[in-house]
Protein backbone atom coordinates (compact mmCIF):
# COMPACT_ATOMS: atom_id res chain seq x y z
CA UNK A 1 0.00 0.00 0.00
CA UNK A 2 1.19 3.51 -1.23
CA UNK A 3 0.58 4.42 2.45
CA UNK A 4 2.65 2.51 4.20
CA UNK A 5 5.60 4.13 2.61
CA UNK A 6 4.87 7.46 4.31
CA UNK A 7 6.87 8.90 6.60
CA UNK A 8 6.07 12.02 9.15
CA UNK A 9 8.84 13.84 7.19
CA UNK A 10 7.42 13.73 3.79
CA UNK A 11 4.18 14.35 4.82
CA UNK A 12 5.08 17.29 6.69
CA UNK A 13 7.19 18.34 3.40
CA UNK A 14 3.73 17.94 1.44
CA UNK A 15 1.75 20.13 3.21
CA UNK A 16 3.36 22.59 2.51
CA UNK A 17 2.62 22.59 -1.54
CA UNK A 18 2.16 24.77 -3.67
CA UNK A 19 5.74 23.60 -3.63
CA UNK A 20 6.34 20.94 -6.36
CA UNK A 21 5.75 17.49 -4.93
CA UNK A 22 8.85 14.90 -4.85
CA UNK A 23 7.38 11.58 -5.86
CA UNK A 24 9.52 8.14 -5.83
CA UNK A 25 9.26 5.21 -8.01
CA UNK A 26 7.23 3.27 -7.53
CA UNK A 27 7.39 -0.58 -8.72
CA UNK A 28 4.03 -1.78 -7.74
CA UNK A 29 2.00 -4.11 -10.26
CA UNK A 30 -1.16 -2.61 -11.48
CA UNK A 31 -4.82 -3.71 -11.41
CA UNK A 32 -6.63 -3.29 -14.68
CA UNK A 33 -10.47 -3.66 -15.52
CA UNK A 34 -10.98 -2.02 -18.42
CA UNK A 35 -11.36 -5.29 -20.32
CA UNK A 36 -13.19 -8.66 -19.21
CA UNK A 37 -11.10 -11.11 -17.72
CA UNK A 38 -10.11 -13.75 -20.00
CA UNK A 39 -12.71 -16.27 -18.26
CA UNK A 40 -16.25 -15.20 -18.08
CA UNK A 41 -17.45 -14.35 -14.59
CA UNK A 42 -20.13 -16.04 -13.17
CA UNK A 43 -23.44 -14.61 -13.12
CA UNK A 44 -23.44 -14.55 -9.39
CA UNK A 45 -20.71 -12.59 -8.99
CA UNK A 46 -21.01 -9.74 -11.29
CA UNK A 47 -24.55 -9.90 -9.57
CA UNK A 48 -26.45 -8.83 -13.01
CA UNK A 49 -28.73 -10.23 -15.21
CA UNK A 50 -28.03 -12.05 -18.31
CA UNK A 51 -29.53 -9.56 -20.24
CA UNK A 52 -27.70 -6.93 -18.56
CA UNK A 53 -24.23 -9.37 -18.22
CA UNK A 54 -24.39 -9.73 -22.02
CA UNK A 55 -24.64 -5.98 -22.80
CA UNK A 56 -21.68 -5.77 -20.68
CA UNK A 57 -19.78 -8.11 -21.89
CA UNK A 58 -20.67 -7.02 -25.68
CA UNK A 59 -19.55 -3.16 -24.94
CA UNK A 60 -15.94 -4.42 -23.52
CA UNK A 61 -15.17 -6.39 -26.41
CA UNK A 62 -12.99 -4.39 -29.39
CA UNK A 63 -14.91 -2.72 -31.84
CA UNK A 64 -15.13 -5.03 -34.96
CA UNK A 65 -14.46 -3.26 -38.56
CA UNK A 66 -18.44 -3.28 -38.82
CA UNK A 67 -18.80 -1.13 -35.48
CA UNK A 68 -15.77 1.48 -36.07
CA UNK A 69 -16.97 4.78 -37.40
CA UNK A 70 -20.44 3.44 -37.59
CA UNK A 71 -23.80 5.08 -36.69
CA UNK A 72 -25.99 3.41 -34.60
CA UNK A 73 -29.16 4.18 -32.77
CA UNK A 74 -29.06 5.04 -29.84
CA UNK A 75 -30.64 3.81 -26.09
CA UNK A 76 -30.13 5.90 -22.87
CA UNK A 77 -29.06 4.10 -19.48
CA UNK A 78 -32.93 3.09 -17.82
CA UNK A 79 -31.82 6.46 -14.79
CA UNK A 80 -31.67 8.85 -18.20
CA UNK A 81 -34.53 7.73 -19.86
CA UNK A 82 -36.66 10.69 -18.28
CA UNK A 83 -34.36 13.18 -19.86
CA UNK A 84 -35.05 15.00 -23.23
CA UNK A 85 -34.36 15.37 -25.80
CA UNK A 86 -32.53 11.77 -26.05
CA UNK A 87 -30.44 11.23 -29.25
CA UNK A 88 -31.75 9.38 -31.95
CA UNK A 89 -28.38 8.00 -33.07
CA UNK A 90 -24.40 8.20 -32.35
CA UNK A 91 -21.13 7.41 -33.95
CA UNK A 92 -18.50 4.95 -33.08
CA UNK A 93 -15.76 6.83 -33.19
CA UNK A 94 -13.79 6.12 -29.48
CA UNK A 95 -12.14 3.28 -28.89
CA UNK A 96 -14.04 2.33 -25.67
CA UNK A 97 -14.20 1.33 -22.79
CA UNK A 98 -11.14 2.99 -21.85
CA UNK A 99 -9.26 1.11 -18.97
CA UNK A 100 -9.47 1.80 -15.37
CA UNK A 101 -6.46 0.97 -13.18
CA UNK A 102 -5.15 1.76 -9.51
CA UNK A 103 -2.87 4.56 -9.92
CA UNK A 104 0.48 4.35 -7.62
CA UNK A 105 0.57 8.41 -6.46
CA UNK A 106 2.99 8.50 -3.33
CA UNK A 107 2.02 10.68 0.01
CA UNK A 108 -1.38 10.13 -0.16
CA UNK A 109 -4.06 10.59 2.49
CA UNK A 110 -4.15 7.65 5.18
CA UNK A 111 -6.25 4.56 3.50
CA UNK A 112 -7.31 6.81 0.51
CA UNK A 113 -6.84 5.31 -3.06
CA UNK A 114 -6.79 6.71 -6.39
CA UNK A 115 -8.06 5.15 -9.78
CA UNK A 116 -7.29 6.22 -12.97
CA UNK A 117 -9.81 5.80 -16.14
CA UNK A 118 -8.05 6.50 -18.72
CA UNK A 119 -9.89 8.67 -21.35
CA UNK A 120 -6.24 9.66 -22.92
CA UNK A 121 -6.51 6.12 -24.39
CA UNK A 122 -10.26 6.92 -26.30
CA UNK A 123 -8.18 6.26 -30.00
CA UNK A 124 -4.94 7.52 -30.95
CA UNK A 125 -5.25 11.05 -33.09
CA UNK A 126 -9.04 11.79 -31.32
CA UNK A 127 -7.55 10.66 -28.13
CA UNK A 128 -9.62 12.46 -25.12
CA UNK A 129 -12.53 13.07 -23.59
CA UNK A 130 -13.79 15.29 -26.93
CA UNK A 131 -14.29 12.13 -28.42
CA UNK A 132 -17.35 10.90 -26.67
CA UNK A 133 -18.81 14.56 -27.26
CA UNK A 134 -18.42 13.82 -30.84
CA UNK A 135 -20.03 10.57 -31.20
CA UNK A 136 -23.20 12.44 -30.78
CA UNK A 137 -22.36 15.70 -32.14
CA UNK A 138 -21.43 14.12 -35.73
CA UNK A 139 -24.20 12.03 -35.90
CA UNK A 140 -26.64 14.88 -35.65
CA UNK A 141 -23.90 16.79 -38.38
CA UNK A 142 -24.86 14.02 -40.86
CA UNK A 143 -28.65 13.69 -39.81
CA UNK A 144 -28.74 17.34 -41.33
CA UNK A 145 -26.98 16.45 -44.11
CA UNK A 146 -24.26 18.56 -43.02
CA UNK A 147 -20.84 18.37 -45.69
CA UNK A 148 -18.50 20.52 -43.43
CA UNK A 149 -18.28 21.27 -39.43
CA UNK A 150 -17.38 24.39 -38.15
CA UNK A 151 -15.74 24.41 -34.42
CA UNK A 152 -13.47 27.19 -32.11
CA UNK A 153 -11.07 27.02 -29.66
CA UNK A 154 -7.74 27.89 -28.65
CA UNK A 155 -4.48 27.74 -30.62
CA UNK A 156 -3.97 24.23 -29.11
CA UNK A 157 -7.23 23.06 -28.70
CA UNK A 158 -7.64 19.58 -28.19
CA UNK A 159 -11.43 19.84 -28.91
CA UNK A 160 -10.62 21.12 -32.95
CA UNK A 161 -7.86 18.69 -33.41
CA UNK A 162 -10.39 15.37 -32.25
CA UNK A 163 -13.20 17.42 -34.13
CA UNK A 164 -11.04 17.79 -37.39
CA UNK A 165 -9.64 14.04 -37.39
CA UNK A 166 -13.56 12.70 -36.39
CA UNK A 167 -14.30 15.19 -39.17
CA UNK A 168 -12.23 13.51 -42.59
CA UNK A 169 -13.30 10.32 -40.84
CA UNK A 170 -16.75 10.93 -41.98
CA UNK A 171 -15.50 12.30 -45.19
CA UNK A 172 -16.72 15.98 -43.88
CA UNK A 173 -14.40 19.23 -44.26
CA UNK A 174 -13.86 20.98 -40.61
CA UNK A 175 -12.88 24.56 -40.29
CA UNK A 176 -11.31 25.27 -37.06
CA UNK A 177 -11.08 29.30 -35.43
CA UNK A 178 -8.28 29.43 -33.63
CA UNK A 179 -8.09 32.00 -30.76
CA UNK A 180 -4.36 33.66 -30.69
CA UNK A 181 -2.21 36.32 -29.55
CA UNK A 182 -2.13 39.42 -31.42
CA UNK A 183 1.40 39.21 -32.20
CA UNK A 184 0.63 35.46 -34.09
CA UNK A 185 -2.99 36.20 -35.46
CA UNK A 186 -1.14 37.15 -39.16
CA UNK A 187 1.64 34.94 -38.93
CA UNK A 188 1.68 31.14 -40.04
CA UNK A 189 0.71 29.09 -36.69
CA UNK A 190 3.12 26.59 -37.52
CA UNK A 191 2.87 22.16 -37.21
CA UNK A 192 3.47 22.40 -33.29
CA UNK A 193 1.50 19.56 -30.95
CA UNK A 194 -2.52 19.67 -32.39
CA UNK A 195 -1.77 21.97 -35.12
CA UNK A 196 0.56 19.17 -36.84
CA UNK A 197 -2.39 16.88 -37.09
CA UNK A 198 -5.08 19.56 -37.58
CA UNK A 199 -3.16 20.42 -41.03
CA UNK A 200 -2.14 17.27 -41.94
CA UNK A 201 -5.87 16.19 -42.35
CA UNK A 202 -6.70 19.23 -44.04
CA UNK A 203 -8.52 21.58 -41.84
CA UNK A 204 -8.86 25.18 -42.74
CA UNK A 205 -7.64 27.15 -39.72
CA UNK A 206 -8.94 30.74 -39.19
CA UNK A 207 -7.10 32.73 -36.85
CA UNK A 208 -8.84 35.42 -34.18
CA UNK A 209 -6.50 37.10 -31.70
CA UNK A 210 -7.13 36.82 -28.08
CA UNK A 211 -8.95 40.10 -27.99
CA UNK A 212 -11.26 40.25 -30.91
CA UNK A 213 -12.64 36.87 -29.28
CA UNK A 214 -13.05 38.50 -25.95
CA UNK A 215 -14.69 41.45 -27.68
CA UNK A 216 -17.33 39.02 -30.27
CA UNK A 217 -17.25 35.61 -28.54
CA UNK A 218 -17.37 32.22 -30.07
CA UNK A 219 -21.00 32.60 -31.00
CA UNK A 220 -21.05 35.22 -32.72
CA UNK A 221 -17.90 34.21 -34.59
CA UNK A 222 -18.76 30.89 -35.42
CA UNK A 223 -22.35 32.43 -36.79
CA UNK A 224 -19.83 34.41 -39.29
CA UNK A 225 -18.08 31.73 -40.78
CA UNK A 226 -21.27 29.59 -40.83
CA UNK A 227 -23.21 32.49 -43.10
CA UNK A 228 -20.09 32.98 -45.17
CA UNK A 229 -19.87 29.27 -46.13
CA UNK A 230 -23.52 29.35 -46.95
CA UNK A 231 -23.19 31.29 -49.23
CA UNK A 232 -20.76 29.33 -51.02
CA UNK A 233 -23.41 26.58 -50.71
CA UNK A 234 -22.11 24.77 -48.58
CA UNK A 235 -24.05 22.87 -45.27
CA UNK A 236 -22.05 23.54 -42.20
CA UNK A 237 -22.96 22.24 -38.67
CA UNK A 238 -21.54 24.05 -35.64
CA UNK A 239 -20.16 22.61 -32.91
CA UNK A 240 -19.59 24.59 -29.70
CA UNK A 241 -15.93 25.30 -27.76
CA UNK A 242 -15.37 22.08 -26.57
CA UNK A 243 -18.65 20.14 -27.78
CA UNK A 244 -19.74 21.35 -24.62
CA UNK A 245 -23.85 21.67 -25.37
CA UNK A 246 -26.87 19.50 -23.63
CA UNK A 247 -26.17 16.94 -26.71
CA UNK A 248 -22.69 17.13 -26.32
CA UNK A 249 -23.49 16.14 -22.30
CA UNK A 250 -24.65 12.88 -23.47
CA UNK A 251 -21.41 11.94 -23.92
CA UNK A 252 -20.31 11.26 -20.39
CA UNK A 253 -23.68 10.62 -19.11
CA UNK A 254 -22.86 7.19 -21.58
CA UNK A 255 -19.43 7.54 -19.71
CA UNK A 256 -20.97 6.77 -16.10
CA UNK A 257 -22.83 3.82 -17.42
CA UNK A 258 -19.41 2.23 -19.02
CA UNK A 259 -18.07 2.82 -15.53
CA UNK A 260 -20.88 1.27 -14.02
CA UNK A 261 -20.52 -1.53 -16.24
CA UNK A 262 -16.60 -1.89 -15.40
CA UNK A 263 -17.51 -2.45 -11.84
CA UNK A 264 -20.27 -4.81 -11.99
CA UNK A 265 -17.72 -6.94 -14.25
CA UNK A 266 -14.79 -6.36 -11.69
CA UNK A 267 -16.25 -8.91 -8.88
CA UNK A 268 -13.71 -7.37 -5.94
CA UNK A 269 -16.74 -4.92 -4.50
CA UNK A 270 -14.51 -1.49 -5.80
CA UNK A 271 -17.29 1.42 -5.16
CA UNK A 272 -16.34 5.06 -5.97
CA UNK A 273 -16.37 8.05 -3.66
CA UNK A 274 -15.46 10.54 -5.45
CA UNK A 275 -14.66 11.47 -8.52
CA UNK A 276 -11.86 14.21 -9.99
CA UNK A 277 -11.90 15.50 -13.59
CA UNK A 278 -10.29 18.59 -14.88
CA UNK A 279 -13.03 21.36 -16.34
CA UNK A 280 -12.73 23.22 -19.60
CA UNK A 281 -15.75 23.69 -21.26
CA UNK A 282 -18.40 22.36 -18.96
CA UNK A 283 -19.68 19.64 -20.92
CA UNK A 284 -17.74 16.79 -19.32
CA UNK A 285 -18.49 17.39 -15.65
CA UNK A 286 -22.12 17.91 -16.71
CA UNK A 287 -22.73 14.64 -18.12
CA UNK A 288 -20.31 13.51 -15.20
CA UNK A 289 -21.95 14.55 -12.41
CA UNK A 290 -25.78 14.33 -13.46
CA UNK A 291 -24.90 10.66 -14.48
CA UNK A 292 -23.38 9.94 -11.14
CA UNK A 293 -26.06 11.56 -9.48
CA UNK A 294 -28.99 9.52 -11.31
CA UNK A 295 -27.10 6.59 -12.37
CA UNK A 296 -25.58 4.30 -9.39
CA UNK A 297 -22.71 5.61 -8.80
CA UNK A 298 -23.51 7.85 -6.62
CA UNK A 299 -20.02 9.68 -6.39
CA UNK A 300 -19.47 13.01 -5.43
CA UNK A 301 -17.87 14.72 -8.35
CA UNK A 302 -15.12 17.83 -7.69
CA UNK A 303 -14.49 19.73 -11.07
CA UNK A 304 -11.25 21.34 -11.07
CA UNK A 305 -11.70 24.28 -13.98
CA UNK A 306 -8.61 25.49 -15.78
CA UNK A 307 -10.44 29.20 -16.89
CA UNK A 308 -12.91 31.42 -16.51
CA UNK A 309 -14.11 30.49 -12.30
CA UNK A 310 -16.38 28.36 -10.50
CA UNK A 311 -19.27 30.81 -10.48
CA UNK A 312 -19.36 30.78 -14.26
CA UNK A 313 -19.04 27.04 -14.45
CA UNK A 314 -21.78 26.66 -11.89
CA UNK A 315 -24.06 28.83 -14.20
CA UNK A 316 -23.08 27.10 -17.53
CA UNK A 317 -23.44 23.65 -16.43
CA UNK A 318 -26.62 24.28 -14.92
CA UNK A 319 -27.81 25.59 -18.47
CA UNK A 320 -26.74 22.38 -20.05
CA UNK A 321 -28.59 20.30 -17.40
CA UNK A 322 -31.64 22.59 -18.21
CA UNK A 323 -31.46 21.57 -21.67
CA UNK A 324 -32.17 18.12 -20.95
CA UNK A 325 -35.14 19.15 -18.97
CA UNK A 326 -32.92 17.27 -15.36
CA UNK A 327 -34.86 19.14 -12.94
CA UNK A 328 -31.53 19.50 -10.69
CA UNK A 329 -29.67 21.83 -9.34
CA UNK A 330 -25.99 22.38 -10.63
CA UNK A 331 -24.88 23.21 -6.86
CA UNK A 332 -25.83 20.13 -5.83
CA UNK A 333 -24.26 17.52 -8.13
CA UNK A 334 -20.51 18.80 -8.40
CA UNK A 335 -18.06 20.66 -6.14
CA UNK A 336 -16.20 23.56 -8.81
CA UNK A 337 -12.47 24.39 -7.89
CA UNK A 338 -10.41 26.90 -9.47
CA UNK A 339 -7.06 25.34 -10.80
CA UNK A 340 -6.45 27.78 -13.52
CA UNK A 341 -3.63 29.03 -11.62
CA UNK A 342 -1.84 32.04 -14.48
CA UNK A 343 -4.62 31.48 -16.57
CA UNK A 344 -5.73 29.14 -19.79
CA UNK A 345 -2.37 27.33 -21.09
CA UNK A 346 -0.53 28.70 -18.96
CA UNK A 347 1.62 26.55 -16.60
CA UNK A 348 4.23 27.53 -13.62
CA UNK A 349 6.88 26.01 -13.19
CA UNK A 350 5.65 23.76 -10.25
CA UNK A 351 2.43 22.52 -12.45
CA UNK A 352 4.99 21.65 -14.82
CA UNK A 353 7.73 20.08 -12.75
CA UNK A 354 4.66 18.03 -11.22
CA UNK A 355 3.67 16.85 -14.68
CA UNK A 356 6.87 15.85 -14.88
CA UNK A 357 7.60 13.68 -11.65
CA UNK A 358 3.97 11.89 -12.01
CA UNK A 359 5.25 10.80 -15.17
CA UNK A 360 8.87 9.38 -13.31
CA UNK A 361 7.01 8.27 -10.46
CA UNK A 362 3.97 6.25 -12.22
CA UNK A 363 4.54 6.19 -15.84
CA UNK A 364 1.18 7.85 -16.94
CA UNK A 365 1.68 11.49 -18.52
CA UNK A 366 -0.67 13.85 -17.93
CA UNK A 367 -1.14 17.42 -20.10
CA UNK A 368 -0.47 20.18 -18.65
CA UNK A 369 -3.42 22.48 -19.79
CA UNK A 370 -6.16 19.93 -18.21
CA UNK A 371 -5.51 16.77 -16.46
CA UNK A 372 -2.19 18.04 -15.12
CA UNK A 373 -3.27 21.28 -12.98
CA UNK A 374 -6.67 19.00 -11.54
CA UNK A 375 -4.10 16.27 -10.87
CA UNK A 376 -1.72 19.28 -8.67
CA UNK A 377 -4.87 20.48 -7.77
CA UNK A 378 -6.26 17.08 -6.68
CA UNK A 379 -2.81 16.66 -4.72
CA UNK A 380 -2.66 20.30 -3.10
CA UNK A 381 -6.10 19.81 -1.40
CA UNK A 382 -5.44 16.28 -0.39
CA UNK A 383 -2.05 17.42 1.88
CA UNK A 384 -3.91 20.50 2.90
CA UNK A 385 -7.06 18.91 3.77
CA UNK A 386 -6.10 15.39 4.67
CA UNK A 387 -9.04 14.40 6.58
CA UNK A 388 -11.33 15.41 3.80
CA UNK A 389 -10.33 12.48 1.87
CA UNK A 390 -9.18 9.85 4.12
CA UNK A 391 -9.95 6.11 3.19
CA UNK A 392 -11.37 7.23 0.12
CA UNK A 393 -11.45 5.81 -3.03
CA UNK A 394 -11.19 8.34 -5.63
CA UNK A 395 -11.46 7.51 -9.62
CA UNK A 396 -9.98 10.46 -11.17
CA UNK A 397 -10.69 10.93 -14.94
CA UNK A 398 -7.17 11.70 -17.22
CA UNK A 399 -9.07 13.79 -19.72
CA UNK A 400 -5.84 13.63 -22.53
CA UNK A 401 -4.00 15.96 -24.61
CA UNK A 402 -0.57 14.78 -24.90
CA UNK A 403 -0.43 16.68 -27.88
CA UNK A 404 -0.24 20.22 -25.32
CA UNK A 405 2.71 19.09 -24.00
CA UNK A 406 4.89 19.83 -27.24
CA UNK A 407 3.96 23.75 -26.78
CA UNK A 408 5.51 23.93 -23.76
CA UNK A 409 8.74 21.96 -24.32
CA UNK A 410 11.16 25.25 -23.59
CA UNK A 411 10.08 25.67 -20.62
CA UNK A 412 10.41 22.36 -20.01
CA UNK A 413 13.71 21.89 -21.40
CA UNK A 414 15.40 22.44 -17.95
CA UNK A 415 13.35 20.34 -16.41
CA UNK A 416 13.87 16.96 -18.42
CA UNK A 417 16.17 14.29 -16.95
CA UNK A 418 20.05 14.71 -18.15
CA UNK A 419 21.70 13.11 -21.08
CA UNK A 420 25.34 12.40 -22.12
CA UNK A 421 27.35 10.21 -24.60
CA UNK A 422 27.85 6.71 -24.39
CA UNK A 423 31.34 6.43 -23.49
CA UNK A 424 32.61 2.82 -25.37
CA UNK A 425 36.01 2.05 -24.63
CA UNK A 426 38.72 1.40 -26.94
CA UNK A 427 38.95 -1.85 -25.36
CA UNK A 428 35.38 -2.69 -27.22
CA UNK A 429 35.99 -4.37 -31.30
CA UNK A 430 35.43 -2.43 -33.97
CA UNK A 431 35.10 -3.58 -37.02
CA UNK A 432 33.81 -1.63 -40.25
CA UNK A 433 30.09 -2.65 -41.24
CA UNK A 434 29.29 -4.98 -38.33
CA UNK A 435 26.67 -2.68 -37.44
CA UNK A 436 23.59 -3.10 -40.20
CA UNK A 437 21.69 -0.20 -40.44
CA UNK A 438 19.07 -1.37 -42.59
Amino acid sequence: MIDSMQSASTSARLTAIPSPLHLPVFNHSIPVFGKPKPVVPKRSRVHCSQSQYHTMETKAKALSFDDFLSKKPYSPPPWASHLKPIPSHAFSLAHLPTPIHKWNLPNLPQNTEVWLKRDDLSGMQLSGNKVRKLEFLLAEAVEQGADCIITIGGIQSNHCRATAVAAKYLNLDSYLILRTSKLLVDKDPGLTGNLLVERFVGAHIHLISKEEYSKIGSVALTNVLKEQLMKEGRKPYVIPVGGSNSLGTWGYIEAVREIEEQLQIRSSGVKFDDIVVACGSGGTIAGLSLGSWLGELKSKVHAFCVCDDPYYFYDFVQDLIDGLEAGVNARDIVSIINAKGLGYAMSTSEELKFVMEVAAATGVVLDPVYSGKAAYGMMKDMAENPKKWEGRKVLFIHTGGLLGLFDKVDQMASLVGSWQRMDVGESVPRKDGIGKMF
